[in-house]
């Protein structure tokens, strides 16, 4: 496959989130991030099932408290915002940018449902806004992936029929539901994951952004 335009999913798939608690200096266990994260996609999913959209920096703060007080953790309001400030400016992967470079002359694009002031300053903090022609956001359609909603922005922006646009993701619901939508997929699987059942596979997958390139 030739796509006529690569759109990439930002965290988890460019960006580390778990970098964030890194980032922060914080004095608090890995297994916190990885609550935040779980609560942090609920928190989508429930709200776009409610029809409650709220920013997504907003949906990562109450994840966030939620996580902290699921591990009796009482952590300060100092705490808090040095934590969400920190994940304005989460670390990209180390495969990230080699990709993106190896990548260069393709028309690329994020497709997140974070916010597009978080997009952003993200994008900038890691030097990375040379290599995307768009960055595109949920808050858009006031709504959260895995809607159909969502995954629209990318050929609506670019012009492009999805089925002609690979769409990357390292997350396996996100893969599922591009590829429901009628993108090419391919599915980053770093973690050595199994594929979510949900009736809808990867058209390929890799195990880092930068063999993308050789496909």
């Amino acid at each position: 496959m030739n796509p006529k335009a690569i759109v990439f999913d930002a965290y988890g798939t460019l960006l580390d989130v778990h970098s964030v608690i890194r980032e922060a200096g914080a004095d608090l266990p890995e297994a916190l991030s990885t609550l935040w994260r779980q609560k942090q996609l609920e928190y989508t999913w429930l709200r776009s099932l409610m029809e409650r959209y709220e920013d997504f920096l907003d949906v990562t703060e109450a994840a966030l408290r939620a996580a902290c007080a699921q591990f009796k953790i009482a952590a300060s309001e100092e705490q808090i915002e040095s934590l969400m400030q920190a994940y304005l400016r989460p670390a990209a992967f180390a495969d990230a940018r080699v990709a993106l470079d190896r990548l260069r002359g393709e028309r690329l694009a994020i497709l997140s449902n974070g916010s597009k002031k978080m997009l952003e300053a993200a994008v900038r903090h890691n030097g990375l806004e040379e290599y995307f022609e768009e960055i595109l956001s949920a808050e858009r359609v006031k709504t959260y992936k895995p809607s159909p909603r969502v995954y629209a922005l990318g050929p609506e922006v670019l012009k492009t029929p999805a089925s002609d646009i690979l769409f990357v993701s390292s997350n396996a619901w996100d893969a599922a539901g591009a590829k429901a939508y009628g993108y090419r997929v391919c599915w980053c699987n770093r973690a050595g994951a199994e594929m979510e059942r949900l009736g809808f596979a990867a058209d390929m997958t890799v195990t880092r952004l930068d063999e993308i390139e050789a496909l």
